[in-house]
């Protein structure tokens, strides 16, 4: 997605931005000149969004609104840059022996319900003319043509989940805004305490500075035909 309109006062927006990738993303589109305004919202943020609660949502909505119409800014990239793999007291299940009612929900409540609760309330603030783009992190274990190992049933599920939504969402984005694109990324294994637990010799670990700017690189490229796509950060087409 690369804008070419001469004095574009564009706005980049990370939500999840007190993580490892999201703060990564925030630091590298602030440098960014392309852009006026960079914004980064987590549950520590002014104002605070949390994807488990729909009414801060709303309010982060809303304050982004604002700040579009106080500015004569244009909203061109949100990124979401959250997800949960494991908890303090759930690891990935390694067998449906394993699997929990209470950790399903939650998994899907972060990585499925709270990415669909963002584009019920950012996608509309996104322009109907010009370039623009939502994107948000799956992971390539949520491809059910690409699982031939098997396990992880409550991450693969909420993350297969997550692309069908993205996938979704886009055709309804289409129909108000032809040049806007909606994208489901994997940004591969990063440093992270969400990886951390399952590193091992042999595994490419990235750092997030290094994912990030892979991540905006694979964005720059995009083009309104990819959009409700399904991408790695290498800007390979992955399979649903």
């Amino acid at each position: 997605m690369t804008n070419t309109n001469k004095g574009y006062r564009a706005l980049s927006l990370v939500i999840g931005a007190s993580g490892g990738i999201g703060s990564a993303l925030l630091a590298q589109l602030q440098a960014d000149p392309r852009y006026a305004r960079v914004l980064g919202l987590s549950r520590r943020s002014n104002p605070a969004l949390d994807l488990l609660d729909e009414a801060s949502i709303t309010a982060a909505a809303s304050h982004v609104k604002a700040l579009i119409h106080d500015q004569s800014l244009t909203l061109a990239l949100v990124v979401d840059a959250t997800g949960m793999l494991h908890t303090a007291t759930h690891q990935p299940e390694k067998s449906w022996a394993q699997l929990d009612a209470t950790q399903m929900a939650q998994a899907f409540a972060v990585n499925a319900i709270g990415p669909a609760l963002l584009m019920k309330h950012f996608l509309p603030l996104l322009p109907a003319q010009g370039p623009a783009c939502f994107a948000t992190l799956s992971a390539k274990v949520g491809s059910i043509g690409d699982n031939r190992l098997g396990g992880w049933y409550s991450y693969r599920a909420s993350k297969a989940a997550l692309n069908q939504l993205v996938h979704t969402a886009a055709i309804e984005l289409r129909r108000r805004a032809p040049q806007a694109i909606c994208v489901a990324l994997h940004p591969g294994t990063v440093h992270s305490a969400l990886s951390q637990p399952f590193a091992k010799t042999g595994l490419t670990v990235r750092q997030p500075e290094v994912a990030a700017a892979e991540l905006l690189a694979t964005l720059a490229q995009l083009t309104p035909q990819d959009s409700g796509g399904f991408f790695s950060y290498d800007g390979e087409e992955l399979p649903w």
